[in-house]
């Protein structure tokens, strides 16, 4: 599926994602890399609109903080507190770097296949109300050849993966995306 994903797609997502540097494995930076111009070329959102849409339909009208802003703020995150972790915590709790990056980059991946433009404006749209992005983001990387323990990234990040044991690099990107959203859910309640 991944071969057929027209190349103005893939560089509209290297664009997007300078971060994709920071994967070490090529194949999986590959993987990464495609499986976003995948789901930018499925879907109605493009990569300009991604800059501007709030992050969250959650939070109302008044956040101001972009889709893409907030995602790479995630994957910063991820990457510094990964880096500490394997300073401070060596061989007792390695955190598998490429591993943690792919994770992040393409945790909220699926989100592009939930929405749908009205007037103008981001909304949930019919496939969102029925499949959230954990299970169209996991979907969307299998597709691509992510191996297993990135798409467990995917699939725990949200509140989907407290019913299951995280891995630490899953454990580092939940973290990572919630205390960069829950504190604009609170406070513009």
């Amino acid at each position: 599926m991944c071969n057929d994903i027209k190349p103005e797609f893939i560089e509209k997502a290297k664009l997007l994602w300078p971060e994709l540097d920071w994967i070490k494995n090529l194949q999986l930076r590959e993987q990464t890399t495609n499986t976003w111009a995948l789901a930018l070329e499925r879907s109605v959102l493009s990569p300009n609109d991604l800059n501007t849409i709030p992050f969250t339909l959650l939070c109302g009208p008044d956040l101001k903080v972009s889709f893409m802003d907030h995602k790479r703020a995630v994957v910063h995150i991820a990457w510094d507190c990964g880096t500490k972790m394997n300073t401070f915590f060596k061989e007792d709790l390695p955190v598998n770097m490429d591993v943690l990056i792919a994770g992040a980059i393409l945790a909220d991946v699926g989100k592009l296949l939930e929405y749908e433009l009205k007037d103008g404006k981001s909304v949930q749209g019919k496939y969102g109300k029925y499949l959230r992005h954990p299970f169209s983001g996991v979907s969307l990387a299998e597709q691509c050849g992510v191996p297993a323990e990135v798409c467990h990234i995917i699939a725990t990040h949200a509140g989907e993966g407290d019913m299951v044991k995280r891995t630490t690099e899953a454990f580092v990107v939940h973290h990572a995306d919630f205390m960069t959203f829950e504190p604009f859910k609170d406070r513009l309640k």
